[in-house]
């Protein structure tokens, strides 16, 4: 809940600044203690918060698929057998309507991208106050735990699929039928100075729209959930209209996460799917 000593704007400035750690103005490397001091830092900075609660859910993803592969067994399967089978399932289904080239990469790399995105979503579910709280008690001043509302976050991701594009684009085409993808689509080779800025445009947006679009969802639901709980800290009739508020919304972004993960490796696989198609431009 808001601190009685907060106002509204800086109880939703607090939750919306990470924990970084950078240069100072006077030279000095440390922690932010403010805000201020977190901005002043500039792009070099490293958001700790994100990147542990990146760590900790890959560490879970890894550790829950792990012990399902420990406990399998060809026999009757157990719970934790069924879900994640059902998951992998799924998964390769997908990729398999989409994705007709051989490749071993692709699948699991789909898997991976699905359930670890959505691990970090989830931690939008959350209480905005429980982690932050415990993290205060520790001395810990600003504490974001929804890894995918930080752009850095996102947009690395992307660019990591970015740079796997531009790998498989020229592995299966060649340099050569790279550049003339490039150059020749879509009005033919008369057509190359229209053709380069809307391709190489195309080509850019892939990436922004893949980190863009789950930082933006994200962020959006994050936002709402701290507004929300503004809402306790403003009497028990606001407080108890906040908490079916609440409610509801968690119901309906259990929906958003799991949809903004699974656009995310969908995506991915449908980009990928082109880089590796090897007709001629025309």
């Amino acid at each position: 809940m808001a601190s009685e000593t907060q106002t509204s704007a800086e109880y939703i400035q607090h939750h919306l600044t990470n924990l970084t750690f950078g240069q100072h103005p006077d030279g000095s490397w440390g922690l932010a203690h403010t805000a201020e001091e977190a901005a002043a830092m500039g792009f070099n900075a490293i958001h700790v918060d994100s990147m542990f609660w990146s760590i900790v859910t890959g560490i879970i993803f890894s550790a829950f698929f792990y012990a399902a592969a420990r406990k399998a067994t060809s026999g009757v399967p157990g719970g934790l057998q069924n879900f994640v089978e059902m998951v992998i399932d799924f998964i390769d289904d997908i990729t398999r309507s989409i994705f007709s080239y051989n490749n071993t990469l692709i699948a699991p790399m789909a898997l991976t991208i699905f359930v670890w995105v959505w691990l970090m979503n989830f931690m939008d579910l959350i209480p905005v106050d429980w982690i932050p709280g415990v993290a205060g008690l520790l001395g810990v001043h600003y504490m974001k735990v929804v890894p995918t509302t930080d752009p850095n976050i996102t947009m690395s991701m992307a660019l990591s699929v970015f740079g796997l594009i531009l790998y498989y684009s020229i592995k299966c085409k060649g340099i050569g039928g790279f550049l003339g993808e490039l150059a020749f689509h879509p009005f033919g080779k008369w057509g190359i100075l229209a053709n380069l800025p809307l391709e190489v445009v195309s080509l850019i947006a892939k990436p922004l729209s893949l980190g863009l679009r789950l930082f933006g969802n994200m962020y959006a639901g994050e936002m709402i959930f701290v507004l929300l709980a503004l809402m306790f800290a403003a009497g028990p009739t606001f407080g108890l209209l906040g908490g079916v508020l609440q409610w509801g919304w968690t119901m309906f972004h259990l929906i958003i996460i799991t949809l903004q993960a699974f656009i995310f490796a969908v995506l991915t696989v449908v980009y990928l799917a082109q880089a590796h198609e090897t007709e001629e431009a025309h």
